[in-house]
């Protein structure tokens, strides 16, 4: 036997029991922290927050907690303060140490197993205390209880000392102190308030009555915010609304319970043409929706219908309204509590639970047929704002039908205008929307026409945001975009046949080319939201100053807030020799030729580009609707705070 034979053989008889490596107590959760917290990344870090406001959330749910305060201290670690029951200080049997103690060492302990603890439960299933304990680099926690303070603290995890008495108190609850661990978080350990604020708004609109509040401590951003609503999650429709005109004042609000499970709908119609349903499990967004969100459409559809044939508003003849009408305009919130939730879907956002069907359908029904019954003036608005929904579908369908006629919105009969790509594979190959034919020209010239293709459109296209799907059908540029992208639109909108896997918005940067800008995100937020959501949108961003010396250009400046220092310190690395160098302002595309174009805007090698998401539907909503829609008040308050930021370029 070779020497190298027998260094194998003995590596192979080295691999036994001894080898298998046994994480003990919490390294699990420091070794592979994104089957905690989903990432190490900046949501990561704000989940640790949510993992402790839950446990405070879950005080509330059972009744015993009345305000909780989130605090970001100076040095960036954050505490959390409820005036619940606090958690319990004496022995956990099973484990011989105290209650609190287990709580926050050991994965899956806590009030949310068994039923004895709680009912029900926000959170993920009971790992959060210990996971946000094992991933800070210090952890402590006060309990006042029984008249006592109780105190414990930890590293990364490891008990420090015993739970101790440090004090007397007339108050009750538990105070959790976190520093998020920079070894795990690598990519930032800054903890974002306006994120913050936004969900804790939103924790507060979905549990009526508790006050919840933010405060900042850092130097030079102090600041504070509290959220308290009775009306719950008819104030959360009233705040979705704000910008947008109603038909009916007040919020439609039901509620009710049935085995456990509860459940609440609010909900209101606009005067718009946009759906906006959005639905919580157990305070968890269900942002994919679920069994919930499915009771509730076919209870509103039936409900709906049948109260239109009883009272004769729709003829027994006509055909009932579908889904689709029933909700154009609509605003809605459902928000059901599940004492054993079960997440699916992609992101673990959608409620599969089969029996909310049947519970939430039954819930709604009833409660919704009585206010029907009770208030008739506004059950006529909403029957006669889906019959007008209706025929404006019927009428998009004809449109539709004759526009594919015409000029077809089949892949096959492409846009005249657009200069397509020789490249067949989407993940590649690039939709460059600019605007007017002198962009447009550069565009196509200066391009790689491989994979990169050009549809220019003339003016400012139809604000979405005020007209019906068969007006925006019969808008040559929307129905040129449309068409190009060769995803469909509406109903028939399928993101899997994009034929570009990037489209990108290339407007003058001039106030009209912002306008422009918007219009286009208003009708993809809108008619293509998934291209959005599957991160295809982008903004180029072309320059606004060309430093020359001679005929030569020598550097490009980009647009932002420090552009003129950028250009003051570029003149001054080029003022050397005999020619000064002499500055070209780029009010427009059209300005530059088609081999500038290329180098600073469009070359993947050199360019600038701002990928388009949306992080909060419900506030890109709100921008979009106080931006493009009917009411003028909250546009010119936007206007005159902001106005003192703008630079106009006449």
């Amino acid at each position: 036997m070779t020497e190298e034979i027998k260094d194998l053989a003995a590596l192979a008889q080295e691999y036994d029991a001894s080898q298998i490596q046994v994480l003990e107590g919490l390294e699990a959760v420091r070794m592979r922290p994104g089957m905690y917290i989903g990432s190490t990344s900046k949501e990561g870090l704000h989940h640790l927050v949510w993992e402790i406001v839950d446990n405070s959330i879950d005080e509330a749910l059972a009744g015993f907690a009345t305000h909780i305060e989130v605090f970001i201290e100076p040095d960036n670690s954050i505490t959390v303060v409820d005036d619940g029951r606090g958690i319990p200080v004496d022995i956990q049997e099973k484990t011989g140490r105290p209650a609190v103690e287990t709580v926050f060492t050991v994965l899956h302990a806590g009030g949310k197993f068994g039923g004895g603890g709680y009912k029900v439960s926000g959170g993920l299933h009971g790992v959060g205390s210990s996971v946000v304990n094992a991933l800070s680099t210090q952890l402590d926690v006060k309990v006042h209880k029984n008249g006592q303070i109780h105190f414990q603290e930890y590293k990364r995890g490891v008990v420090v000392a015993d739970l101790a008495i440090i004090g007397e108190t007339d108050r009750h609850g538990t105070t959790v102190h976190f520093t998020p661990d920079p070894e795990i978080f690598t990519e930032t350990t800054e903890f974002d308030f306006e994120k913050l604020a936004k969900r804790i708004q939103e924790l507060a609109f979905l549990n009526r009555g508790l006050k919840i509040s933010i405060t900042d401590k850092r130097d030079g951003f102090e600041q504070s915010k509290e959220f308290h609503y009775e009306g719950g999650i008819s104030s959360y429709v009233e705040f979705l609304n704000g910008n947008k005109e109603v038909i009916f004042e007040h919020p439609i609000y039901t509620d009710g319970e049935m085995d456990g499970i509860s459940v609440e709908v609010a909900m209101q119609y606009t005067t718009g043409y946009h759906e906006m349903v959005m639905s919580f499990a157990n305070n968890i967004h269900t942002h994919e929706g679920g069994t919930h969100e499915q009771g509730f459409r076919t209870a509103l559809t039936r409900v709906i219908n049948d109260y239109a044939k009883k009272n004769k508003i729709l003829k027994e003849n006509e055909d009932n309204l579908t889904g689709e009408d029933v909700r154009e305009g609509l605003t809605a919130v459902i928000s059901v509590k599940h004492p054993n939730p079960q997440f699916e879907g992609q992101t673990k956002t959608k409620l599969g639970n089969s029996e909310v069907v049947k519970i939430t359908n039954r819930l709604f029904s009833e409660a919704f047929t009585r206010f029907l019954l009770e208030n008739p003036q506004i059950a006529k608005k909403i029957v006669e704002k889906g019959i007008l929904a209706s025929k404006a579908r019927i009428a998009a369908k004809r449109a539709r039908e004759v526009t594919r006629k015409k000029s077809g919105l089949e892949i096959s009969n492409l846009p005249g205008k657009l200069a397509d790509c020789s490249s067949n594979n989407a993940e590649m190959n690039e939709l460059f929307i600019v605007e007017g034919d002198s962009a447009g020209g550069s565009a196509k010239s200066g391009r790689n026409r491989e994979f990169q293709a050009i549809l220019p459109i003339r003016g400012k296209i139809l604000n979405v945001e005020k007209a019906s799907m068969d007006k925006i059908l019969a808008n040559e540029e929307i129905r040129s975009l449309f068409t190009a992208m060769g995803t469909g639109f509406g109903a028939d909108f399928d993101v899997t046949k994009a034929r570009y896997q990037k489209l990108v918005i290339m407007t003058d940067a001039d106030v009209d080319g912002a306008h422009i800008r918007t219009l286009l995100l208003t009708l993809i937020y809108r008619f293509m939201r998934p291209v959005l959501e599957a991160g295809y949108v982008y903004i180029a961003q072309p320059p606004i100053y060309g430093v020359k010396v001679g005929s030569e250009i020598k550097e490009y400046i980009q647009p932002g807030s420090n552009q003129e220092e950028e250009l003051r310190l570029a003149l001054e690395r080029h003022s050397e020799g005999r020619s000064k160098p002499t500055v070209q302002r780029y009010k427009g595309l059209g300005e530059m030729d088609d081999h500038q174009l290329w180098e600073t805007t469009m070359d993947p090698e050199n360019r600038l580009m701002a990928r388009v998401s949306v992080d909060d539907a419900a506030e890109a909503d709100k921008i979009f609707d106080m931006l493009m829609g009917d009411k003028v008040e909250p546009r010119r308050e936007f206007i005159e705070e902001n106005a003192v930021y703008s630079t106009l370029d006449i």
